[in-house]
């Protein structure tokens, strides 16, 4: 049967008398709009619409036309580039359904459809497709919306609990015959599980998408190489060319006859369902060669649809046929089909790699939409947001956009998000990741943060002391260097050391009476934190008596022995860690928002900043595009790949403490297996000349405060060639965005380093050690006696037997010079002492580190024990056998009992030292262990001039 088009009725408007439906496979706002779909709708009697991403893409993505409703949603909400493009498609598709609404009145619910589709990277998830689609039709709530879902084997079932939740589908990427009849099933079976639960069959339209063009574009190009090649076949093959897509698609056609003839569909037909309608797409001509129009002429028939893009439309307009095309040579098409065949075309392999080029292409499609978005969004959010610059060597530069393009095609950053341990060892990393949601958690918890604010406030402490090792206190100390004291609230003193000098000068800093408590501890167990509490608890009763633990708050993970102490000592009150999340991310949860809180922070805006880097860095945005993972790649790649595993910090120094917060993070993350990248803080900044070829600087740039002698230090750097990240704050607060970054980050690097950036080996280690010693005390009364294998003047040197052979002298400048002269280009050498940290040992150690940097041309690292034991100690063990050390202890001018117990902060102090350097020195570092005797002043004065001597 032939059917031509009504006489003055252009030929997309004849399609009806064929009883096909002309879908436009486009949308744009203005589009709408500007009412040029309500045209077509009214003059051409298109009666759907479909979208895709790459059609969102060239809408969002170019031009100004979205500019008015991002920033709307921008100034109300703080959202991801994913979350943003949802709303304006919604809005869009909303709009477009609107214009289709009369359609969908006039054909009783049959026609007038616009698709949105669920998103591509759920194409291989069954659960995530059909969870998205219930969400994406009940965020429209428009009933001539159609969902659509991939006809992948993954999705297939999806397709079936969709239909059956009463939602129009629309299925895509449909190649093969065999994939289509899965798909009929699929919505047979949905339709029949509805109608079980008593759901109205005659509202859930369906139809089911044929792409067409692209099995001619494979099977053709196949074609025109056997050809060229001299294929014996070359006549056969040249018949079949252009042939075999409608081929196929008359072949499901008859199937579709076939079904509608069935006793179960009759049965749902007379329950008062719709059929699904075939969908011809990707209609378009790609080959030149071919009619423009050949895969709407050709594919023309009863209860169809074709969705066309705007170009096709016009040309099918102006020079279409409508005649009924699709029940035409059907013996034909057969034959074709099974010369294909013959021929080893491989019809099954090519629709099969058409549905995986499909998924990719899609999710390209998807990247570049989102990816034009986040730009558009960081744009319109301009000082909101910090900022990323990176100067790179081209090798670099090129060698991390790989890396980034990698973690793009494989979706890496979705599986993160996903909490995929596969992005790492698949280990048991999984279980550690609730810092990705922490911020989200803590912002729905905010009423309680705030209410301990205002009874912190109302009850007038004049000082806050937190106790704390690690994760527990080099967040709080980011917060107290970088905001200070606020109106109303007691200073934040922060105190995580067991030296005692230390802790007498932070008992005298404080009045017990006037001073708020807080003892910091994930585990409970941790011996710093104990004994810190066991002192000043002990101190508080002495100034209010029973009343003392009213003034003490903690913060641990539920079940721990804190917790069960702060219970039945009476705390004031108990916070509770996430077990999920390790000490060094917990700064964005309650071991970081109490002790803000407690100091005064205005929370809100701080988690609302913390918010913004968490959207900055969603799944949902691509990895070139994501802050995040653009700093992990640039650590992880230039680690890995080109040796610069020395990542130097440099910062405006009202954000410096900054730089003792990322490199516990990223010391204790990535610094095991002999792998590892080493941070490198507070080394003032030197010419080009000081730096070898290890080095990767992050600039943390605070823009109102800027130095411009620290910027002319950088731009000399890049100049020179070395890589260089500048991070650019506008507000102090942006801190709260970076912390997330850097967590983030430093989970990318990992997964580049290939290992498990959530644990910490090698910290274990050295408390085995230190409760060796402390239990050898409990039982003698005193630490194993060790014998220097030299001394001079006020220095005694200890070493193992391999390091002590390699540092034979006559004077303390020969053994040191010995020990230096082992540093090599690649090297870095760590300080590590173990006395007080106040303003004149960190001159002094500052000073020291300076000369050898100079003179050797190496990173160095200046730290202070027993704090950098829950820090960098994990990479100076566990990561790659480059460091130098020199650790150095004193002795003490005087030490304080702890309550209690039996040894003093003195003994614990040198207990840590000792056991933290025979753990050095059993992993083969190049280590060596000076003690001071006598006053500790004029020793480091007489240390640091045997150090000069002997660089």
């Amino acid at each position: 049967m032939t059917a031509s088009h009504n006489k003055g009725a252009n030929p997309v408007q004849a399609l009806a008398s064929a009883q096909q439906s002309p879908w436009l496979d486009f949308i744009r706002r203005s589009f709408v709009e500007d009412g040029s779909l309500a045209r077509l709708v009214a003059e051409d009697d298109v009666r759907g619409v479909t979208s895709n991403p790459a059609i969102f893409q060239k809408a969002m993505g170019e031009g100004t036309e979205y500019d008015a409703q991002m920033k709307s949603i921008l100034a109300h909400e703080i959202v991801s580039p994913g979350t943003l493009y949802e709303k304006l498609a919604v809005h869009d598709i909303q709009k477009a359904a609107h214009v289709l609404a009369p359609v969908y009145k006039a054909t009783d619910a049959k026609d007038g459809f616009v698709s949105l589709e669920v998103s591509p990277y759920l194409a291989r998830d069954e659960k995530g497709t059909a969870h998205e689609a219930a969400r994406l039709w009940a965020d429209v709530a428009e009933p001539n919306l159609m969902i659509k879902i991939p006809a992948t084997p993954e999705s297939i079932p999806a397709i079936r609990q969709t239909i059956a939740a009463g939602i129009n589908v629309n299925v895509t990427l449909i190649f093969a015959l065999s994939a289509y009849k899965a798909v009929v099933e699929a919505w047979l079976s949905g339709l029949e599980d509805l109608h079980k639960k008593g759901g109205d069959l005659s509202r859930v339209a369906s139809v089911a998408s044929f792409f067409v063009s692209r099995i001619d574009g494979k099977i053709d190009a196949e074609i025109d190489h056997r050809i060229k090649a001299g294929d014996k076949e070359a006549a056969a093959l040249a018949a079949v060319r252009g042939k075999v897509a409608i081929a196929n698609a008359k072949l499901a056609y008859i199937y579709w006859q076939d079904v509608v003839q069935t006793p179960r569909w009759k049965a749902l037909e007379a329950a008062g369902a719709q059929p699904q309608r075939l969908l011809w797409a990707s209609t378009g001509t790609k080959d030149k060669a071919y009619s423009d129009v050949l895969y709407v002429d050709s594919l023309i028939g009863p209860h169809t649809v074709n969705t066309v893009p705007p170009a096709t439309l016009d040309a099918f307009r102006d020079h279409g046929t409508v005649a009924e095309t699709l029940t035409a040579g059907v013996d034909e098409a057969r034959h074709i089909l099974a010369e294909a065949e013959r021929l080893g075309l491989n019809l099954e392999g090519v629709t099969s790699t058409l549905v995986d080029e499909g998924v990719t292409s899609f999710e390209q499609a998807f990247d570049t939409l989102l990816g034009s978005v986040a730009a558009k969004q960081t744009a319109l959010l301009g000082n909101k947001l910090t900022s990323t610059k990176a100067a790179l060597p081209a090798d670099l530069d090129a060698a991390i956009q790989k890396g980034l393009e990698e973690w793009r095609k494989a979706g890496t950053l979705r599986k993160l998000w996903a909490k995929d341990a596969s992005v790492w060892t698949n280990g048991p990393e999984a279980k550690w990741l609730k810092w990705l949601d922490i911020v989200e958690d803590r912002m729905t918890h905010l009423a309680e943060l705030e209410n301990f604010q205002a009874e912190v406030k109302a009850r007038g402490f004049k000082q806050v002391l937190l106790m704390g090792m690690g994760g527990s206190s080099l967040g709080p100390e980011v917060l107290a260097e970088t905001f200070g004291k606020h109106e109303g609230f007691g200073h934040l003193y922060v105190l995580d050391s067991t030296d005692p000098q230390q802790v007498a000068t932070y008992a005298k800093k404080i009045d017990p009476a006037q001073t708020l408590f807080i003892v910091a501890s994930k585990s409970g167990g941790t011996l710093e934190p104990n004994i810190m509490l066991a002192y000043f608890h002990d101190l508080a009763q002495k100034a209010l008596g029973e009343n003392a633990s009213s003034h003490f708050v903690a913060i641990t993970d539920p079940g721990s022995k804190l917790e069960a102490h702060a219970k039945k000592s009476g705390f004031w009150k108990i916070f509770a860690g996430e077990p999920e999340i390790g000490g060094r991310f917990s700064v964005l949860s309650n071991f970081g928002l109490v002790p803000a809180a407690a100091s005064g922070i205005a929370l809100k805006p701080f988690l609302e900043d913390a918010l913004r880097g968490v959207r900055a860095a969603d799944a949902s945005v691509p990895p070139a595009e994501n802050p995040a993972v653009l700093l992990g790649t640039i650590m992880g790649v230039a680690a890995t790949q080109f040796g610069r595993d020395k990542l130097t910090v440099i910062a405006t120094p009202q954000i410096a403490d900054f730089g003792a917060w990322m490199e516990q993070l990223v010391a204790e993350s990535t610094g095991k297996h002999g792998k590892g990248i080493i941070p490198i803080d507070d080394e003032t900044l030197g010419g080009p000349k000081r730096y070898g070829a290890d080095r990767l600087f992050v600039y943390l740039r605070l823009a109102p405060e800027h130095r411009h002698e620290q910027d002319e230090a950088i731009s000399t750097l890049i100049d020179a060639g070395q890589p260089v990240v500048t991070i650019t704050l506008h507000t102090t607060r942006q801190i709260a965005q970076e912390f997330f970054r850097w967590e983030l980050a430093t989970a990318v690097a990992g997964a580049f380093l290939g290992i498990d950036p959530f644990d910490q080996p090698d910290v274990e280690a050295s408390k085995i050690e230190t409760r060796k010693l402390t239990d050898a005390y409990n039982e003698t009364g005193s630490l194993p006696a060790e014998t220097p294998f030299a001394e001079f003047g006020p220095f005694a040197f200890f070493a193992d037997k391999k390091n002590a052979a390699a540092l034979k002298g006559d004077s303390a400048e020969a053994v040191l010079k010995a020990h230096f002269d082992r540093v090599k280009a690649g090297d870095y050498v760590g300080l590590l002492a173990y006395i007080e940290r106040d303003t004149a040992t960190r001159e002094w150690i500052q000073h020291t580190r300076l000369k050898i940097r100079d003179a050797k041309t190496v990173a160095t690292a200046a730290e202070f024990g027993p704090r950098f034991l829950h820090s960098t100690g994990q990479a100076y063990k566990g990561g790659p056998d480059s460091g130098i050390f020199l650790q150095i202890t004193a002795d003490d001018a005087h030490d304080l009992p702890v309550p209690g117990a039996s040894y003093s902060f003195g003994v614990v102090k040198a207990a840590q030292a000792r056991g933290d350097f025979d753990v050095l020195a059993e992993r083969g570092r190049r280590a060596l262990r000076v003690h001071i005797r006598g006053d500790l002043k004029a020793g480091l004065a007489a240390l640091a001039q045997a150090i000069h001597a002997a660089v």
